[in-house]
């Protein structure tokens, strides 16, 4: 394992999520366990899959998750405006659990389950049901967003300000798999000219 001790400041990892996102979860779990192997600090930002499909062709069934999805980034907003960076992580790694690999919901029943998990008040929920702060959902979405292009969705990943979609993995790499997984990626991040590697994806999301 990579001695994480140094006396530099860390590499600061942003990444912007929307939470009823399988793919962006399974990147979330790598980012922190690559905060754990190297010396790199993660900080998350709400985008909104909603916003990102607004104006778009979708099937009924798709169009309706869309619009029922503004939920969870509107919780997310008023989690970070009342408690911070941390109170979005732990939001964020409790609303998740249970959407993801316990298969719950993503709606305000779930929300305040799991603001009630870490110890916040349950009534911050009640933001997923007015527009009120879709303003500051719109703004994050596009800061994250903007940089890399309409045709990509969440997870998105910023680092010494190269922005890039992905990666999508499946499952998440755990110990020293995960840091060598992050050292491959900030150097093909760090190309300015770099734009696109895929295969097709033959797994869903693994959760363990």
């Amino acid at each position: 394992m990579t001695d994480t001790s140094t006396t530099s400041d860390p590499t600061v990892l942003d990444l912007w999520f929307d939470p009823m996102c399988p793919w962006a979860w399974m990147t979330s779990r790598w980012a922190l366990e690559v905060e754990r192997v190297r010396p790199v600090t993660v900080r998350f930002h709400v985008m909104s899959l909603s916003v990102l499909n607004e104006g778009r062709e979708l099937s009924p069934r798709y169009r309706e998750i869309m619009d029922a999805g503004w939920g969870g980034p509107r919780v997310c907003l008023a989690v970070e405006r009342e408690h911070g960076q941390q109170g979005l992580r732990d939001f964020y790694t409790a609303v998740g659990t249970r959407i993801h690999p316990g298969g719950q919901p993503n709606d305000v029943t779930t929300y305040e389950a799991a603001l009630a998990d870490i110890g916040l008040p349950v009534e911050l929920a009640q933001a997923a049901l007015t527009d009120a702060g879709d303003d500051a959902v719109r703004a994050s979405h596009h800061e994250g967003m903007d940089p890399v292009g309409q045709d990509v969705g969440t997870p998105v990943i910023r680092v010494n300000g190269m922005s890039l979609f992905g990666p999508v993995i499946s499952p998440a790499p755990k110990g020293e798999a995960a840091g060598e997984l992050w050292d491959g990626f900030v150097k093909v991040l760090a190309y300015p000219g770099f734009f696109e590697l895929k295969r097709t994806r033959t797994v869903d999301p693994i959760f363990d």
